[in-house]
């Protein structure tokens, strides 16, 4: 299966987006797919600032940053999910 497009992507968050509107999502794919965007988003934030980390030499701003989009997307998996989750030694 291929990765849709960025446009067939912003599509599907407009329909999904105008389905929860309207009460029209009985088999909950709209909320579903509104959810993961918003939790892939977060987590891409951590792998854009990890990557970062790694470049510049593990500097102590960076590792802010990294820490910070941890927590973010920590928070938003909380928030939207709900699901226990491993700390891996980063608190």
């Amino acid at each position: 299966m291929g990765m849709p497009t960025e446009e067939e992507m912003k599509q599907a968050l407009a329909e999904a987006s105008r389905m929860r509107e309207q009460g029209d999502d009985p088999h909950h794919i709209a909320k579903a797919l509104l959810n993961l965007n918003y939790r892939v988003k977060t987590l891409e934030k951590v792998l854009e600032a990890a990557e970062l980390f790694y470049r510049s030499g593990q500097s102590v701003t960076e590792h802010q940053k990294l820490k910070k989009a941890i927590g973010d997307a920590r928070a938003a998996i909380e928030r939207t999910g709900g699901i226990e989750h491993e700390r891996f030694g980063l608190e």
